[in-house]
C-alpha cells in the first residue's frame, strides 16, 4: 500500500491537470478523438469539474489522515 503522502501528491498532481485542461477548455481549446469526432467540450468541462471537486474532497480527507497520524503539533 502507498503511503499517505504519496497518495496525497498524486492527488494533487492530478488535480492539477484537471484545472490546467479546464483552463484550456477555458480558452477555445477544441478535443478531438483519435478517429478525429470531436469531444463535446460542455460535457468534457463538466467532467473535469467534477474531477477536481471529487479530488478536492479525497485531497482534504488525505491532509486529515496525515495531520492525525504525525500527532498534535508541538
Amino acid at each position: 500500500m502507498s503511503s499517505p503522502n504519496t497518495e496525497l501528491d498524486r492527488f494533487k498532481a492530478a488535480r492539477v491537470t484537471a484545472i490546467h485542461r479546464l483552463d484550456l477548455i477555458a480558452r477555445g481549446a477544441r478535443i478531438t478523438y483519435d478517429d478525429g469526432t470531436p469531444v463535446d467540450m460542455a460535457s468534457e468541462k463538466a467532467r473535469l469539474e467534477e474531477v477536481v471537486a471529487d479530488m478536492d474532497r479525497r485531497i482534504a480527507k488525505l491532509e486529515l489522515a496525515a495531520a492525525k497520524a504525525t500527532g498534535p503539533l508541538n
